[in-house]
């Protein structure tokens, strides 16, 4: 009964004041934990040889004092995904577009990377090459890139968020190009949100497995994995069914896709 109560008390004036209190107090016991271990790391510093400047910056972080490491599941297992495919395609080079930089830059101590963006990135590391390019525009010729990643971008053509055209087949226009450039025989990794079909203005779409297989029909999948929802205890499901993709509200789907011959 108690906790009816409360979560009707949760959306009203009082249950918005007793929230704004709740966090009040969490912060307070959170610099009085700061402040205590800042007291007792002087208390250490004393019994040491000291190696740092005694007027040291305060800089306090308050919440990661957690039990276990918070990851983000999307961003954290795709390019793990996307990597060990790699591994095992050994490509000569690999073009990627406007997936998260942090995959480009740690592949390309092993396989030399082209990096294209709509904005391009400022890094300069061996081993990658990073440069300007429009999805809807490639500037590739046809079936000329063997290995070639899209991941985690599909979703945001056309909706403006990035400084692109607004137009809402702007992610159909992407697909047709990277299906264009991709060689007979080339690999193509795609990864998107998964579930319920609908778009989010201005930040993303989420397709169904249906729409993703429908839009990249001319080519063959040879593995589709799936981030769910609840993957706490899971992890990634390798070979995922479209039964799970379907169950989701904000999957993250992988697809390996190949180019034959007759495509």
């Amino acid at each position: 009964m108690l906790r009816k109560i409360k979560n009707k008390l949760r959306y009203t004036a009082v249950g918005k004041l007793y929230g704004y209190f709740t966090l009040r107090k969490l912060f307070r016991k959170k610099v009085e934990t700061f402040n205590a271990d800042l007291a007792n790391f002087r208390l250490s510093e004393g019994n040491t040889n000291l190696r740092f400047d005694q007027t040291y910056d305060h800089y306090p972080l308050l919440d990661d004092r957690t039990s276990i490491t918070e990851i983000e599941p999307h961003y954290t297992y795709h390019p793990a995904w996307a990597a060990r495919i790699l591994a095992k395609t050994q490509p000569k080079k690999h073009v990627d577009i406007s997936s998260i930089l942090h995959f480009s830059t740690i592949v390309s101590a092993f396989i030399p990377v082209e990096f294209y963006d709509y904005r391009p990135a400022e890094i300069k590391l061996e081993g990658l090459e990073t440069k300007h390019a429009d999805l809807t525009q490639l500037p590739f010729r046809s079936n000329t890139i063997d290995s070639l990643s899209c991941m985690h971008t599909l979703e945001h053509i056309g909706l403006g968020r990035y400084g692109d055209e607004i137009d809402y087949d702007g992610d159909l226009k992407a697909i047709n190009e990277l299906v264009r450039v991709l060689a007979v025989n080339g690999d193509l990794l795609i990864v998107t949100p998964i579930g319920k079909a609908k778009i989010a203005f201005n930040a993303h779409r989420i397709y169904a497995y249906d729409q993703i297989i429908s839009y990249f029909s001319k080519l063959e999948l040879i593995e589709f994995s799936l981030i769910p929802d609840k993957f706490e205890n899971i992890g990634m499901i390798r070979n995922a069914s479209k039964k799970q993709a379907d169950e989701q509200s904000w999957g993250c789907g992988c697809f390996w896709f190949k180019k034959r011959l007759n495509d």
